[in-house]
């Protein structure tokens, strides 16, 4: 960002201008106003859950451990990934698992979506530490601090010369499972709203049963829900800039910055995604 004339990048809080924040609400506003015109007040109720969705999704991105390639050389903490690949594959398995649960009602398929999330990241994280203790005979040190918040193990003796730490930590463990419960109910929130907007629009304008166009509205869901789903991801890891180890990094307070803007852009993508119904009326 420097090179671009902006803010130099440093690893603690970076708040958000009072320009972007009123921008942002008159944004969000004016996609609220346009959904309540076009499919009353059941569109501002479903995109107001497509916006909560969004914001949890990029919330959730923030407590992922992500150490990119120095990872992969056990020079820093985390999975040897990109922030928003790992997350979105965190996510797509909460919305696989929160769709498969949706006729079991909302609390189900939110719960469904948060677990396919979170049991994806553990087992990822558990054998990411199994590969670097096991197959690189490496321990887990934290290079951001000097003891785990929760088992109060050090690092500092631990930690090899010329590298930020390596491993996965627990602290980080638990990071990557709350990272990616909250992805899958982020993205599984986003695909129920979009699913009850479609179940109830698409039979009026196409003249059909509820039955018969499920397999369109769910179609049409599920793509939306992922493509959401990646913008929140790759607006987070934006705004991480590179690694993070989890919740204890200090990148962790740039979050605000990344809920402003998953905000903004789940608004406008989502009305986007409630305006196609009328374009197919149309059509």
């Amino acid at each position: 960002m420097s090179a671009l004339g902006g803010p130099k990048q440093t690893g603690g809080i970076q708040p958000p201008t009072a320009m972007g924040i009123v921008l942002s609400i008159v944004l969000i506003i004016v996609a609220l106003g346009l959904a309540y015109y076009l499919v009353q007040m059941a569109g501002v109720l479903a995109l107001v859950g497509i916006i909560i969705g969004g914001v949890l999704v990029a919330f959730g991105v923030h407590f992922v451990p992500v150490g990119g390639a120095p990872a992969a050389m056990g020079q820093s903490p985390g999975i040897a990934t990109g922030v928003a690949m790992l997350a979105a594959g965190a996510g797509l398995a909460g919305l696989f698992g929160g769709a498969w649960a949706a006729p079991f009602g909302l609390a189900v398929a939110l719960a469904g979506g948060a677990v396919g999330g979170g049991l994806l990241m553990a087992i990822t994280c558990t054998m990411v530490n199994v590969i670097y203790i096991f197959g690189m005979g490496i321990p887990a040190a934290s290079g951001k601090v000097d003891k785990d918040p929760i088992t109060g193990d050090t690092f500092p003796e631990y930690k090899s010369q010329g590298t930020e730490g390596h491993g996965l930590p627990f602290i980080s463990w638990v990071g990557g499972v709350i990272g990616g419960a909250l992805g899958g109910l982020g993205g599984t929130l986003i695909y129920l709203e979009l699913l009850d907007v479609y179940q109830a629009q698409l039979p009026v304008i196409l003249d059909a049963t509820v039955e018969q166009i499920a397999p369109v509205a769910i179609s049409l869901a599920g793509v939306f829900a992922v493509a959401m789903f990646l913008i929140n991801a790759v607006l987070a890891a934006y705004n991480i800039t590179g690694t993070i180890e989890g919740p204890h990094d200090p990148k962790f307070k740039r979050f605000p910055r990344a809920i402003i803007a998953a905000a903004v852009a789940s608004a406008i993508a989502g009305f986007f995604a409630i305006a196609l119904l009328e374009l197919v009326g149309v059509f």
